[in-house]
């Protein structure tokens, strides 16, 4: 499970990393989304590229805080906030996500699909949390032994 985990760790290391810088350089291709959500929401209070600048950063430590197993939990908990963002258009911008009902269009895919990250940052903090209580049996488990062996 171990390699499966730093696998699953670089992958959202990748995707977080990517999609961030992409939108810091002001190329991404979902900036139209995040814009037009922008404007239903913090329009007003924010400057949209210093917005999108500081998201695409805040998208890039996220990435890379998975690349640290003690730091799982922080990026869990930023993955969920994150995702709480990423879903908001799904019910302010409906008509950019559903096609008819039950139909998204390919921007509502690329919402849709981020149920796989969360379930995927679940899956390495869980993994995470029973390496860490496995590693703390193993001197429990020694001592056992070796009163087991003094009694024998």
């Amino acid at each position: 499970m171990k390699i499966t985990s730093q696998i699953g760790r670089f992958s959202l290391f990748i995707i977080y990393f990517w999609f961030g810088i992409l939108k810091v350089f002001g190329l991404s291709p979902a900036e139209a989304l995040v814009e037009n959500l922008f404007q239903e929401t913090l329009g007003t209070w924010f400057d949209f590229s210093l917005f999108c600048m500081g998201f695409g950063i805040f998208e890039c430590l996220l990435g890379i805080l998975w690349l640290f197993p003690k730091l799982s939990k922080v990026a869990l908990y930023l993955l969920f906030f994150h995702m709480a963002t990423t879903f908001l258009p799904v019910l302010v911008l409906t008509e950019e996500i559903w096609q008819t009902w039950f139909t998204p269009t390919l921007v509502g895919q690329y919402i849709i699909k981020n149920l796989a990250l969360i379930s995927l940052g679940l899956f390495i903090t869980q993994s995470y949390d029973l390496e860490q209580s496995e590693e703390m049996k193993k001197p429990i488990l020694k001592i056992l032994r070796n009163q087991k062996e003094l009694a024998s």
